[in-house]
């Protein structure tokens, strides 16, 4: 077979950024697939759109604003690849309006994010010491996201929605886990201004490992000097992210140029870096993005985010961090095609991502 080493350096990056297990029992690195963001136009804006998210997305966003879908039926999908193409990350969105007022919407969305074909050298060395690349088989490392959300308008200026998420994570044949949890959204309208309001992993989000080495893989792995993984249960804190957007110009069915702009905070206690504001207790990680479009066929957007004092020393401050994300968007009809130029995950190093989005609205009976 092809023995790919460059595969190989990267799962084991993946295991130690996204996986998060029992390795360390550091809670602090648990489920960060999530934090990573869906859709093009978001990533574009750098996530800052909590308050402004009006379409198959907020379903991870923020889920009352669902209810600003328009279509009937609206699907959606995003594709990204990273660290050159290893890693894949992938989101399917299906939504539907609800209600005789159509004041609710109901969405289904499926994250996933895998690295593929990651040599199993366990039996790289037979019994007679001889290395033997034939034994080299292949599996995958993936994470799994289900929501399952609800967005409802309780009046011109007020709305709610929820998600209820289940995880499954898994490394190849030799680990898996499965997770439970809860998220909460509200936004408030005041004419052009939009508030919005989301609590995430609430009141924790609890996912539990186990693992299934064979006596002869667990030899392998003590012989190596490798700390063989236990079943575990993790639990993710609950966030908090507060956005203000405020848009003009143009409005709908209008020519000319129309702008947003929003500035989100994120308060945790999730932080794998030091962020801008860190305590013992809080994390606060600010992010802002802009939209221009004219119009509403053709958009531009940045945002900058991902604010992090750097640190090579604990309890010591050595640099200083900020990541600036660009996109792009275009509204044909039903269809919109939006793309993202992002540098998500590599702290200070120019290994930028590419993000595409596509998003469909359909009618009642096909039309």
């Amino acid at each position: 077979m092809n023995f790919n080493w460059k595969i190989l350096t990267a799962a084991f990056l993946f295991f130690f950024l996204f996986t998060g297990h029992s390795i360390g029992q550091d809670r602090k690195f648990v489920n960060e697939f999530l934090n990573l963001g869906i859709g093009a136009r978001s990533q574009g804006m750098m996530g800052a759109v909590s308050a402004s998210v009006n379409d198959i997305t907020a379903g991870y966003w923020n889920p009352a604003g669902l209810t600003e879908i328009d279509a009937n039926f609206q699907f959606g999908a995003m594709h990204a690849e990273w660290f050159a193409g290893i890693a894949q990350f992938d989101f399917l969105g299906f939504g539907k309006k609800l209600g005789k007022k159509n004041n609710a919407f109901a969405g289904i969305s499926l994250i996933r994010m895998g690295v593929d074909q990651i040599p199993n050298t366990f039996n790289l060395i037979g019994p007679d010491g001889r290395i033997n690349y034939d034994n080299v088989t292949e599996f995958s490392a993936s994470d799994y996201a289900l929501f399952l959300s609800y967005g409802h308008k309780l009046n011109d200026n007020f709305q709610l929605g929820g998600n209820i998420k289940i995880l499954n994570r898994n490394i190849g044949q030799f680990g898996s886990a499965w997770g439970f949890g809860f998220d909460l959204g509200s936004k408030f309208i005041f004419g052009n201004f939009q508030l919005g309001i989301v609590a995430r992993d609430i009141p924790s989000t609890f996912t539990s490992w186990s693992f299934n080495y064979t006596q002869e893989e667990k030899e392998i792995l003590f012989a190596t000097g490798n700390e063989i993984p236990k079943s575990t249960t993790e639990v993710a804190l609950p966030q908090v992210i507060v956005g203000i957007s405020y848009s003009g110009g143009a409005k709908q069915g209008k020519n000319g140029f129309h702008y947003l702009a929003e500035f989100d905070i994120n308060i945790s206690n999730n932080s794998t870096v030091y962020k801008l504001i860190q305590t013992e207790t809080v994390d606060v990680s600010p992010a802002f993005g802009v939209e221009l479009g004219y119009n509403h066929l053709a958009y531009v957007r940045a945002g900058v985010g991902n604010l992090q004092n750097l640190s090579d020393v604990p309890g010591e401050i050595s640099g200083f961090n900020i990541q600036p994300n660009i996109g792009l968007g275009l509204a044909l009809g039903r269809f919109k095609i939006d793309y993202a130029l992002a540098n998500v995950g590599h702290i200070g190093i120019a290994e930028f991502s590419h993000i595409f989005s596509l998003q469909m609205d359909l009618k009642s009976g096909g039309r």
